[in-house]
């Protein structure tokens, strides 16, 4: 049996679920566009770098959730998807998922964006096992804005795989093949430890690294 890891934003879908939801939250008047314009721009130029600091991130992008109650929550989640999310998942992504599930692998979307964000996107797209950031509840199930446990981002994706693999009595050696596919330098730890790593549609430094160490890159643009 294979294990099939995908990064989620950039890699599954052509386009950040981190960004569109802002985005969609602007649109509907609830997040000044100015000031969130400023602090996105800024944590992204971060991002590209590497050199983002994940927890600073959380605070600034987390916030917002605090302000609603969660079936508020996810009435804005079902028409940020019907908007923003589902015209960005290319028919490539929704194969290739498809293919791994066709030939028995476990899939799982391994991604640094919260659970609030992802959970519907991982059901849109039929797959089962997701590792994203936690979110910490009240004790009324509502979003307190703060994170909860390791943020699976960078090497913290290994962690959160590590611990998922654990509790499952598993190791990456249990599976024949293990692929990761993702667009972002900053998967470059999970992807170097996979036996089969792939980068899609990546970054300039991903797309360097994967030529140099002979990875296949492929487009599921288009």
């Amino acid at each position: 049996m294979n294990l099939a890891l995908f990064d989620l934003d950039n890699t599954l879908i052509a386009g950040d679920s981190d960004t569109e939801w802002p985005k969609f939250l602007i649109k509907r008047g609830i997040l000044d566009p100015e000031h969130h314009a400023r602090q996105n721009d800024y944590f992204y130029e971060q991002y590209k770098a590497g050199t983002l600091n994940i927890l600073e991130f959380l605070d600034f992008q987390l916030a917002p959730l605090a302000r609603f109650s969660r079936p508020e929550l996810d009435a804005l989640h079902a028409a940020y998807m019907e908007e923003h999310i589902k015209p960005i998942i290319p028919l490539k992504a929704r194969e290739l998922v498809a293919a791994h599930q066709a030939q028995g692998d476990v899939v799982m979307i391994i991604t640094a964006t919260n659970r609030f964000i992802t959970g519907p996107i991982a059901r849109e797209l039929g797959v089962e096992h997701l590792i994203a950031v936690e979110l910490e509840q009240d004790a009324a199930g509502n979003y307190t804005g703060k994170p909860t446990g390791t943020p699976s981002f960078q090497e913290g994706k290994i962690t959160r795989l590590n611990e998922w693999l654990a509790a499952r009595g598993e190791t990456l050696q249990s599976y024949t093949d293990t692929f990761f596919y993702s667009d972002s330098r900053n998967d470059l730890p999970l992807l170097s430890i996979v036996s089969k790593p792939v980068a899609v549609d990546p970054d300039d430094t991903l797309r360097a690294h994967a030529e140099a160490h002979g990875w296949p890159v492929i487009s599921l643009r288009g």
